[in-house]
């Protein structure tokens, strides 16, 4: 193994993730549309990302769609024992690519099956809801929607259950109905409204999953992030991923490429320790 991954998360006695994983959104076409333009060397990235040790997944079957999900079972399956793969629902694509939230509970269970199907496997290691998102959050009820969940998870369909852009009240709903190991939300290091949610999390063994580590469609830019990555002789990207690793123990990584040398790249940053001034500086840059 090339680095130490920044070690483990235990959120269940049955559920263990390196805190570096491997978001594998990048690896369809354009807008998370259609198949890769080099299929190769999709299978290559996600088979480098096993063989670095990466026991964590991240995946979706709207992600194509169904076209990442189809890879991972062509460059992984039979699955190594330790290999957790998380997935989400709550949204389909339509036939010109646009992103719909579907959050019907009888849609919600065919999508699970979906994943069942396109991913190879019996039982799904983690689902997340996905209720809403950065751009339109919501305090709607989800009882319903994770209910929906729960029934698949006490018939062995899914092993955990988590939720994503989500709030602090729709995480305690959902734990009135069922367990939720882990929340993914937007944050990084220039998007830090979850800060109190992230606290709450770690408090209560919940991994925190920032999708969008790097900025997404959007990736950081700072002066002052670019200025310290240069002092510490290391990329803003992998400066950037150090300082979601220092912030807090419960937070596990998703940075998404399609590329094995950017993936070693994302491993690496694992082994770099931020100093306490470098760290003050980029505090400065993001806020709630």
């Amino acid at each position: 193994m090339p680095a130490n991954l920044g070690g483990t998360l235990t959120p269940a006695q049955d559920l263990t993730l390196t805190r570096i994983g491997y978001g594998a959104m990048q690896l369809a076409g354009p807008n998370v549309f259609g198949p890769p333009k080099d299929r190769d060397r999709a299978v290559a990235v996600l088979r480098a990302a096993v063989e670095a040790g990466i026991t964590h997944i991240d995946t979706a079957d709207f992600y194509g769609p169904a076209v990442v999900n189809e890879l991972i079972k062509e460059a992984l399956h039979p699955y190594r024992a330790d290999l957790r793969i998380v997935t989400k629902v709550g949204a389909r694509r339509g036939p010109d690519g646009s992103w719909r939230q579907i959050l019907d509970p009888a849609d919600l269970k065919a999508q699970v099956h979906d994943n069942l199907a396109h991913l190879g496997v019996d039982t799904l290691d983690v689902v997340n809801l996905r209720l809403g998102s950065h751009d339109t959050p919501t305090e709607d009820s989800l009882a319903e929607q994770f209910g929906a969940l729960a029934e698949l998870r006490q018939q062995g369909l899914i092993r955990h259950l988590g939720l994503s852009a989500v709030s602090a009240r729709q995480l305690a709903e959902a734990q009135a109905i069922a367990p939720v190991v882990t929340v993914q939300n937007l944050y990084n290091l220039a998007h830090r409204q979850d800060d109190d949610l992230l606290d709450l999390c770690a408090a209560q063994n919940i991994a925190f999953v920032p999708y969008f580590p790097l900025g997404g469609f959007t990736p950081l830019q700072s002066e002052t992030l670019t200025k310290v990555a240069a002092r510490l002789d290391a990329s803003p990207q992998q400066v950037a991923l150090a300082w979601l690793l220092q912030r807090s123990p419960a937070i596990a990584l998703i940075p998404g490429t399609s590329s094995v040398t950017h993936l070693h790249e994302n491993i690496a940053s694992a082994e770099l320790t931020l100093p306490a001034d470098a760290t003050e500086e980029l505090n400065g840059i993001g806020g709630r």
